[in-house]
Order: structure tokens, then C-alpha cells, then sequence
């Protein structure tokens, strides 16, 4: 929640989970008696630890986006803590239907498709490696020494980096020539074309291919070195400017449009290309793919037919279109996934039905683009091991603002409808994504996976009302959170703005989608459509690595211009591919360690500095903003 709202950015709590975990629990298992806790704790258990710190991260995501945006525009109570009860029940809704209609998905993306899940390969090597004892070969025990080693330098640097960001975390390069008399460089800055010291975004560069990441940053290249200047030459976008002192220094990111047809900012211009990408680039797959998914689910209701239809033998064949290497009794039947998905589809309704007066019907076809949604960002997931989960809320408000302003209902009734539809969206298609990346460590460890998702369910359950004591505690100390009015905040909530922007606009008297934008967003889902289907009928597999990942370039159009994350995922990635090359097993050796320790230490710094923020002697209170664009600090 607290990186949410200070950064818009969201890191899965896989790594946190695993070595956390391993260093609480490692320790009282074998200090605790076995009816108190103790006894064996080995990889697999460790896995089971993992996925319950992930499922329990994954809804603070709902208030550091549509929650502050609602009271940011008048449509719930004056204050979160008034609105606890329907803060909890609507929590409760979010929590359990993307859990369970992820499980038939598992099949498809980890054993079929075989997706990277960089996360979640990060996090099997870090548990592997975690599990060392004390007769272990030299080698394992170097892979750990690494790994730690590399997550000490990666939470130091996150932590110490708050004080200077200017010189030890963000490269402001252009600046440093516009300073220097280039003014035209100012342009450079504007477009995010920033170089980021981040260790995390660096390892996830060492574990994803090369296609991901020279698609990631090509599309970022696309949209915010080459269409977004063309649009504000052309006059189709605008830009405001940060100060009078640096004319040439300009906002292209700004949410709060008064015209956001005719006048729109770039980032609103590239929502729609972008959604339409994705949407697109996963649903083509996902066809194209048709066969396999349509066995993962006969593979779920074969016990059944199995009742229906007794064999004297059931075996898994190996040569079948999907294999699955859990035994029988460690996957999730079709009762508990199908009864989990109904269960809470029907409760669902009835809460929002009660709580908010939104129509069962309207719910009901909510959870089902939540599901469309999700396989949006599994595939995004899966490949670059980010998840566009605000964007896919936005794009789902779209749809039920439309939906409601149909219905005749009155502009806030439309702003709180779409919103609370969006948030359904954007937390299944999180909880997807993250438990499918979890699935692929349950996969590489060898875990149960009935045993991974019962231990989501309890992460879920506790994370219902700690998120929303958390997010009233936050906006009791934070009051500019939920204010529109304010004029500086400690979070700057970028994902609120977003979301506020939207919602206004959904509402609105007409479609909110710049003719342009809407024109360009068809003919780029056209083109996406057109080249999967060459890519899977005319094209041998082994050419496939040639076509640019279509997941990569939506998150690159919908990101920026934020370009840190696609040029450290590149700089990752060209690192790992010489190091391959050069030297295959020193990189089979150390760098997955590498990876995990960069991308785990970073996330923990983050939560170190949200202690020191709220303590008040974080880098917005102690720091300096040498190095910053306009001397002012950029941390």
C-alpha cells in the first residue's frame, strides 16, 4: 500500500514471504515443540509460507488507487474510518474469486505455455537457495552467499539512495546538459527518459528473454520518443509546464484534464491504444492457444466424468496435450475451484447489491471481463513480470461507466458504479497474475498446489482487515491522501490520479476517447490480431522468438512516460545475455541469485523507508536535491 501510494508501483510479496518466512519460521521450527509449530520446515513448506504473504499483499492495492480516488470526489463517507464496514465487505469481495479461477489457468500458462514468471522463478531459486544445511555442497552454499550478499547492497542502496536520489537512484542526465546552456535537452527529460539505478528492474532484466525486454523497450521508444512529440507537435496532445523558470521543462503525464478529448495530456491519449493492445495481444494468445485450454479444463472436470463414466485405469500420459506433474491428490479438484468461484460470485452480488445498490446482473458481468482481465495480466506477468492492473481497472471502468450512464443514472451514482466495478477488475486480475507466478514456484519446487492455494485463501482472509486498517490509519496521518484540494501530499498517489481522471471523464456527457487515440488504439488491435495469427499458422516455433511481445509494448504505452523500468529491464537483459554467452555456468551459478537478491532487497528497502517516512527522517525530510530537475527533491 505504502509503494503504491508513493510511487504508483506495486512489487508481489513472493520474495518478501520466502525469506521472511524462512528467517521467523526456519527458527521456531526447530526451537517449538511439533503441537506448538515445530519440525520440519523444508522448501516446500516455505513455498506455502510465500503464497500466504502473497494473496495477504495483493488487496492493499485497491487504496492506493480506486478508494482514494472515490473520496478524493465526494462519492463515499467524509472520512475512511466512517466507512470501515463497507471498506471490509467490499475487501471481501475482491478477495477470493480471482483466487479461484486462476487455478484451471495453471495448466495452460505454467505447464503448457511455459511462461517465465520472473517473479516466481526468482522466488523458487531464493527458496532453493535459502535451504541450505550444513553438509550441502560448496556450490549451493556460494548461490546463497550471493544471494544475500547482493540483497544487503540492494536494501542498502534503496535505503541510503532516499537521502541523495538524484545522484545515488535517478540519473537525470539531460538535466545536467540543460543546466550546462542545451535547453533543447529539457525535451529528453520531459519523455522520462531517465536512467534508474534500480537493482530490482535490473534482476527481472537478468531472468526474462531477450524478446521481452528489447519489445518492452522498443515500445517505450515508440510511444515517448517518436507518437508523443509527433502528437503535441501535430497539437492532438498537450503538455503543462512545471515552472516558469524552465518553459522547456514540461508535465506530459497529467491526469486532471479539463478537455480530455480535444485537449488531451499524452498519458491519457495512451491509455487506449494501450488497453487495446493488451486486451488484444492476450486474447489472440489465448485463442490461438484454444486447444490447450479448453484440455486444462477437461483435465479439472475429468474426476467427475470419471463418476459419471467409471474407467478400471486413470492415467496421466505424458504424451497428452497438457501434462501435469502434481500427483492426483496434490491438485485442486473441480469441486473446490468451481464452488470457490460460484460461492463468491454469488456473494459478491448480494454485497455490492446491499452495500452499494448496484445491480446483480451488472456484478455478474463485472466478474466476468474481471476474468478476461486477469488473463491480461497473467500474460504480462508471465512474460515481463509487470501487471498493468491499474490500467486494466481503468479500462474496465470505461466499459460500466457506459453501462451506467445507459441506465440513467445520475454522474456520481456513474462515478461510484464504475469505480467499484473497476476495482473488481483490477484486484482479480492482480490476484491472478501473482498466484500464477506463485503456481510457477509451486511448479519449479515441486509443491502441492491444493496446499498453495488454501495457503492464498488464509493470506486473503487476513489481509481483508489489516489492508483496511492500514489505509485508515495511513489517511488519519496523511489526511492529502483522500483530499483533492491539497497542494503537496508525501504521496503523490499517481495511480489515484488515474483513476480520478477517468472517472470523471466516464461519466461525462460523451464517449471520453480523443478521436485520434481511438483510431490509432483500433488499427494497432487490428494489426496484433492479424500478426498472432500469422505468427501461429504460418510460422515455424522456432521463428516465433522474432515477433515482438505484443504484452510488453501495452505496458510500455500505458507506463510512460516513465521509461526507467523498460531501459533497466534492457540494460538487465543485455547483461544476462553476454554473461551466457561468455560464461554459461558462471551465470547458471549466480545469476538467478543475483536477480533475487536485487529484486527482493529492493522492495524490503522500500519498507524500510516507510518506517523512516512515518518516524520523519526519511529523504523528504533529511535529504538533498542535488541532482533533481528544478532543485526540488525528486525521491
Amino acid at each position: 500500500m505504502y509503494l503504491g501510494l508513493k510511487t504508483g508501483w506495486n512489487f508481489g510479496a513472493s520474495l518478501f514471504g520466502s525469506i521472511l518466512g524462512f528467517a521467523i519460521l526456519k527458527p521456531l521450527s526447530k526451537a517449538l515443540p511439533p503441537m506448538f509449530g515445530g519440525g520440519y520446515f523444508g522448501p516446500k513448506e516455505n513455498v506455502v509460507c510465500q503464497s500466504a504473504a502473497t494473496s495477504a499483499g495483493s488487496l492493499g492495492l485497491l487504496f492506493a488507487s480506486g478508494f482514494p480516488a472515490a473520496y478524493q470526489l465526494g462519492l463515499l463517507s467524509a472520512k475512511p474510518a466512517d466507512d470501515i464496514g463497507r471498506l471490509i465487505t467490499f475487501t471481501l469481495c475482491c478477495a477470493y474469486f480471482g483466487i479461484f479461477f486462476t487455478m484451471p489457468l495453471r495448466r495452460l500458462y505454467v505447464c503448457k505455455l511455459k511462461l517465465k514468471f520472473p517473479s516466481g522463478i526468482a522466488a523458487a531459486f531464493t527458496i532453493r537457495s535459502l535451504h541450505v544445511g550444513k553438509n550441502a555442497a560448496a556450490m549451493a552454499r556460494k548461490k546463497t552467499f550471493v544471494l544475500i550478499y547482493t540483497f544487503c547492497a540492494a536494501i542498502t542502496l534503496r535505503v541510503v539512495s532516499e537521502y541523495a536520489p538524484g545522484i545515488l537512484w535517478d540519473w537525470h542526465w539531460s538535466w545536467w546538459f540543460y543546466q550546462g546552456g542545451w535547453h533543447w535537452a529539457a525535451c529528453i527529460e520531459s519523455w522520462g527518459w531517465i536512467f534508474e539505478l534500480t537493482p530490482a528492474f535490473i534482476g527481472v532484466g537478468l531472468i526474462i528473454p531477450l524478446n521481452s525486454a528489447a519489445s518492452f523497450a522498443g515500445g517505450a521508444f515508440l510511444a515517448w520518443a517518436i507518437m508523443g512529440p509527433a502528437l503535441i507537435v501535430t497539437g492532438r496532445a498537450v503538455g503543462t509546464v512545471f515552472s516558469a523558470a524552465a518553459p522547456e521543462y514540461v508535465n506530459y503525464s497529467n491526469m486532471i484534464l479539463d478537455d480530455p478529448v480535444n485537449a488531451p495530456s499524452p498519458k491519457y491519449w495512451f491509455i487506449w491504444p494501450g488497453c487495446m493492445v493488451l486486451l488484444c495481444a492476450s486474447l489472440a494468445e489465448i485463442s490461438a492457444n484454444w486447444r490447450s485450454l479448453l484440455a486444462s479444463f477437461y483435465m479439472m472436470v475429468q474426476p467427475i466424468l470419471d463418476k459419471i463414466r467409471p474407467r478400471k485405469h486413470r492415467e496421466i500420459n505424458p504424451d497428452d496435450v497438457i501434462w501435469d506433474p502434481a500427483p492426483i491428490d496434490e491438485q485442486v479438484p473441480l469441486w473446490l475451484w468451481g464452488g470457490g468461484v460460484l460461492t463468491s460470485t454469488v456473494l459478491t452480488m448480494i454485497i455490492m447489491k446491499v452495500q452499494f445498490g448496484i445491480n446483480p446482473g451488472v456484478t455478474l458481468l463485472s466478474i466476468i471481463f474481471a476474468f478476461i482481465f486477469s488473463l491480461i495480466g497473467a500474460e504480462c506477468a508471465g512474460r515481463v513480470s509487470i501487471i498493468p492492473v491499474t490500467t486494466l481497472g481503468n479500462f474496465s471502468q470505461l466499459i460500466f461507466g457506459g453501462i451506467s450512464k445507459g441506465s440513467g443514472l445520475s454522474p456520481m451514482e456513474n462515478q461510484l458504479n464504475n469505480g467499484l466495478t473497476g476495482m473488481l477488475a483490477e484486484a482479480a486480475s492482480y490476484q491472478c497474475a501473482d498466484m500464477l507466478s506463485d503456481l510457477k514456484t509451486t511448479h519449479l519446487i515441486g509443491a502441492s498446489p491444493r496446499a498453495q492455494l488454501y495457503a492464498q485463501l488464509v493470506g486473503a482472509l487476513v489481509s481483508i482487515f489489516l489492508s483496511c486498517g492500514m489505509y485508515v490509519v495511513f489517511t488519519s496521518a496523511y489526511p492529502c491522501i483522500n483530499n483533492l484540494t491539497s497542494t503537496t501530499c508525501s504521496f503523490p498517489a499517481p495511480d489515484v490520479g488515474a483513476w480520478r481522471a477517468v472517472s470523471v471523464a466516464v461519466s461525462a456527457g460523451t464517449l471520453p476517447i480523443p478521436l485520434s487515440s481511438g483510431i490509432t488504439a483500433i488499427v494497432f488491435g487490428v494489426f496484433v490480431i492479424v500478426q498472432t495469427f500469422v505468427k501461429y499458422k504460418f510460422t515455424p516455433q522456432k521463428y516465433h522468438d522474432w515477433f515482438p511481445n505484443w504484452n510488453a509494448i501495452g505496458v510500455a504505452f500505458i507506463l510512460g512516460p516513465i521509461n526507467t523500468y523498460p531501459m533497466a529491464c534492457l540494460f538487465g537483459c543485455i547483461v544476462a545475455t553476454v554473461w551466457k554467452k561468455k560464461s554459461p555456468a558462471g551465470f547458471a551459478m549466480y545469476g538467478y541469485a543475483i536477480a533475487a537478491g536485487g529484486i527482493a532487497g529492493e522492495g524490503l528497502g522500500g519498507v524500510v523507508n516507510a518506517i523512516l517516512q512515518i518516524a520523519g527522517v526519511s529523504g523528504a525530510y533529511k535529504g538533498t536535491a542535488a541532482g533533481c530537475p528544478l532543485g526540488v527533491y525528486c525521491g
